[in-house]
């Protein structure tokens, strides 16, 4: 294997693994919080906004990173 198939492997499971993180630990929770359907269905359209959001940030700062670094190092 290639350091860069390495790199895209590790990607792919830290996504998949964050992924199914987030799943457990907002979107579970907050489905299981109502009864009716259309308000699981809100839990879920909301949890995707956050799940857009923390993808935002993450990109954002990664971007950052990723400018800084040569003039911090």
């Amino acid at each position: 294997m290639t350091n860069q198939a390495i790199t895209y492997l590790v990607g792919a499971c830290l996504g998949v693994f964050g992924l199914a993180a987030f799943c457990a630990l907002v979107v579970i929770p907050a489905v299981t919080a109502y009864r009716r359907p259309l308000h699981r269905a809100a839990a879920v359209i909301l949890s995707l906004y956050v799940l857009a959001a923390l993808i935002g940030v993450g990109v954002v700062l990664g971007a950052l990173i990723v400018v800084e670094w040569p003039r911090v190092f």
